[in-house]
């Protein structure tokens, strides 16, 4: 398994997008997202940081019900 790295959140928010993520909203340094699913509405927050820790966007990318792996790919 790969690890996480340690991201700029202009490069999560654009990989994100590519998996169907909407930005909703940014107030100050959170960025709201969220993606419609046949059954549900995940909403996510992504704290606008250069870099993003990388144990902060693994609680994000579980959040988001993405694999690491699949979520390399989007980069």
């Amino acid at each position: 398994m790969s690890k996480v790295p340690s991201l700029s959140y202009v490069l999560i928010v654009k990989a994100l997008q590519r998996d169907g993520w909407v930005v909703v909203r940014q107030r100050g340094s959170h960025i709201r997202l969220q993606k419609h699913l046949s059954h549900e509405v995940l909403k996510i927050t992504v704290p606008a940081h250069r870099p993003v820790k990388s144990s902060t966007l693994s609680h994000i990318l579980k959040q988001a019900q993405i694999d690491l792996d699949k979520f390399l790919e989007l980069l």
